[in-house]
């Protein structure tokens, strides 16, 4: 598994809900991160799993496994 990064806004749908977050995760794909990371902003801030939750930013892989 990898350690990912995300630094960047979070949207709900168009409109911009947070402008700079900051989540880690572990996943195999950068698909599952951005899923994690997308359900962990949820939980930090009182939503429901269903709220719809886009981060358009960039993730990074802060740690490769080997």
């Amino acid at each position: 598994m990898n350690l990912y990064v995300y630094k960047g806004s979070v949207k709900n749908f168009d409109t911009v809900v947070q402008r700079d977050w900051e989540g880690r995760t572990m996943a195999t794909t950068e698909k599952r991160a951005r899923t994690n990371l997308a359900y962990q902003w949820k939980r930090q801030h009182g939503r429901s799993p269903n709220y719809n939750v886009t981060l358009p930013g960039e993730i990074t892989i802060l740690e490769r496994d080997i």
